[in-house]
């Protein structure tokens, strides 16, 4: 069988001649053709480069875009006339909603950065009579979650740690399975509650527990799980706990002592330290709504999931890192507030270590906290540049009011169905 190049002149459509066994139009028509897709394709190349050099150009530009929103992140500094109006309004609901009801503790609101309202009341020591000042620091209970999360995140970042690493990984002998880093941030880890079954146990009833007698007990003990991993949300201490033990693993240092190098000393929160089981001659007690005091107890000592005590102040430096992106980048953050339980259609979710009020139009980033007469609210209404810090030593459901002050900043919700 012949190509067409081998056919005789007879059978070539042009009269021509055969010359070395083939017809000359012809050749000639492969030549221009083969010139042809030569010069196409040096187009299709410069067009490829230049379109490749674009792109390279607009993601540079659009690199530049991002950075400057996040690093050079500034709010717009507030009128005299919308600080008199939002001061007087909040003045009025702080005595209403907190005041009128027996509050004693602290409460910070801000916007944009600037406070429109601070205030401190009652007793610090309700024995000494000793008044509650800038500088006095309570018990943060859950709130703390927000700082183990943050902090776990940051080792990530820092490639000291993967969040789907197991448990097992830092604790081979760990006996529950398929629990990553991230079902323990998310609460979907299926691990039981320590404050129930340490409590049961005879051995803790007259003695102080630390997290790695948590830990110890678990491996020993196998616990009843309350479900699978990652089969929903199940809100539970072990989880931070755990955390807390995985910081010191990777690190090398005390929970304690890492937070306070990596991030209460770096933002300037000189008021804000992790009480552990080294600090029980200095523990100050809480209050019932009694004015009752409460004691040191067996599971005061465990941290992660609570223990970080701290002032309005220095929690408003901690609301600004997030704003900022001084402690970890956009994108992290970005994954610490994204919604991870969605099994059930809810406004209410949680992220990494952060509660998520997810509304229409709009996503508060909050969380509180209670332990014994400790009860707390830190609400940032992050689309209004807004935050309500209040924190307290004598137990007071009014302390839970921070959404209350929603509608003021434009973020309005249905508060009447908060989360501890």
């Amino acid at each position: 069988m012949y190509s067409q190049r081998n056919k005789s002149y007879s059978e070539c459509p042009h009269y021509c001649l055969e010359r070395h066994g083939g017809c000359i139009v012809a050749k000639w028509f492969d030549i221009f053709l083969a010139k042809k897709i030569i010069v196409l394709k040096l187009i299709l190349f410069f067009v490829l480069a230049l379109s490749i050099v674009s792109c390279k150009e607009s993601i540079s530009k659009k690199s530049k875009n991002q950075k400057s929103l996040v690093e050079d992140k500034t709010f717009r500094p507030l009128t005299e006339s919308e600080k008199n109006y939002y001061t007087g309004r909040l003045e009025k609901m702080y005595d209403s909603l907190l005041v009128r009801r027996g509050f004693n503790g602290s409460i910070i609101i801000a916007k944009n950065g600037e406070v429109l309202l601070e205030h401190y009341k009652g007793y610090s020591d309700f024995a000494t009579k000793d008044t509650i000042t800038p500088t006095t620091a309570f018990h943060l209970a859950s709130i703390s979650k927000t700082f183990t999360g943050m902090a776990v995140l940051k080792l990530v970042e820092e490639h000291k740690l993967n969040l789907f690493d197991s448990v097992q990984h830092f604790f081979p002998d760990f006996p529950y399975h398929n629990i990553t880093v991230k079902l323990l941030l998310t609460h979907r880890s299926g691990l039981p509650n320590y404050s129930y079954f340490l409590t049961r146990d005879t051995a803790f009833r007259k003695r102080i527990a630390t997290n790695q007698d948590m830990l110890d007990f678990m491996i020993k003990n196998n616990p009843m799980r309350y479900g699978y991993p990652d089969r929903g949300f199940n809100y539970c201490n072990t989880n931070y706990a755990l955390l807390a033990l995985i910081v010191e693993k990777v690190t090398g240092q005390p929970f304690p002592e890492y937070m306070k190098s990596t991030v209460f000393a770096p933002l300037s929160m000189n008021n804000t330290f992790i009480f552990s089981i080294k600090d029980t001659a200095n523990y100050k007690p809480s209050y019932l709504a009694n004015n009752r005091p409460i004691r040191l107890e067996t599971m005061d000592c465990i941290y992660g999931d609570k223990n970080v005590y701290s002032t309005p102040r220095d929690l408003l430096k901690w609301d600004g890192a997030m704003y900022k992106n001084s402690f970890v980048s956009q994108s992290t953050y970005q994954e610490a507030i994204t919604p991870y339980s969605n099994e059930r259609p809810s406004k209410h979710n949680y992220g990494m270590g952060w509660r998520l009020m997810m509304l229409p139009d709009n996503k508060i980033v909050y969380h509180n906290g209670w332990w014994h007469g400790n009860n707390n609210s830190f609400t940032r209404f992050i689309e209004d540049s807004a935050t309500v810090i209040i924190i307290g030593n004598r137990y007071n459901r009014g302390n839970y009011a921070g959404m209350k002050f929603a509608p003021l900043f434009g973020s309005g919700t249905d508060t009447t169905k908060q989360l501890e």
